[in-house]
């Protein structure tokens, strides 16, 4: 897998081991922390817990709010979370939600890994919820609406690189997290709002020439605007069914 996350060096201490058939899928938001059980396919094997996403969110806080959330999950053979922020190998590299310098450099999968138990694989949640929707086919990419913008691009159905656009400007001193981010949404009203996703949507065609676009995050559901064929929205499911379709493929891997 080409990707700047490398979950397959993740695997390396584990790659004699059999497929996992249950896997523990952790969708960490800016907003809220979604977990359930979901099979190599993505099926939720059980219903989704949630809670609130804690602040100040330190990485010892969300550790223990994560095992508190998952306390009423039969047991797991190991572990995927999707995190709102550059990771990679493992370790987390931005936090831009957070706001806590305490995230550089934490190594959020061995961390996981060490508190619930199983061997964890960590991608960025807009990457984790992407595996979960695209095709396999061209050229694809992930945009999740929520506390902010995130982005997972695919060539094939392969991960390729993460590039963090949520920061980078698209209008005046705006960033997407700005632009179309849950504090815009909520400044603008949804007309407004929904004008700026359809501006963004224009943007990401004209810089990436995708095949097809997703659209997911808490947000989306609040999209009114007329899509073109090539853009489909993602039930919000996706971002902890996801984890199953990458344990899946590290298990081909090894």
């Amino acid at each position: 897998m080409c990707s700047a996350t490398h979950p397959e060096r993740q695997m390396a201490r584990t790659s004699k081991t059999p497929p996992p058939q249950q896997v523990l899928s952790i969708d960490i938001g800016g907003t809220g922390l979604k977990a359930a059980l979901v099979d190599l396919n993505g099926k939720l094997l059980t219903d989704r817990v949630r809670m609130p996403t804690p602040y100040p969110c330190t990485p010892p806080v969300l550790i223990d709010s994560i095992a508190k959330l998952v306390e009423p999950l039969p047991q797991h053979q190991c572990v995927a979370a999707g995190f709102p922020g550059v990771v990679r190998d493992g370790k987390v590299i931005t936090a831009p939600h957070f706001d806590t310098p305490h995230w550089a450099g934490f190594e959020l999968a061995q961390a996981l890994s060490h508190r619930l138990g199983g061997a964890c694989l960590l991608i960025n949640d807009a990457e984790m919820q992407g595996l979960a929707a695209v095709t396999g086919k061209g050229l694809e990419l992930m945009l999740t609406l929520g506390t902010g913008a995130g982005t997972g691009l695919f060539r094939d159905g392969e991960i390729m690189p993460h590039m963090e656009l949520a920061h980078h400007p698209i209008h005046k001193d705006k960033t997407y997290n700005d632009y179309v981010g849950d504090k815009a949404l909520r400044k603008t009203g949804k007309k407004q709002w929904n004008r700026r996703v359809a501006h963004v949507i224009d943007i990401l065609n004209k810089l990436l020439n995708y095949d097809r676009l997703y659209i997911g995050g808490g947000n989306s559901r609040l999209i009114t605007l007329t899509l073109r064929k090539s853009v489909t929205l993602v039930p919000n499911d996706a971002g902890v069914e996801g984890g199953g379709v990458l344990w899946r493929r590290m298990s081909r891997l090894s």
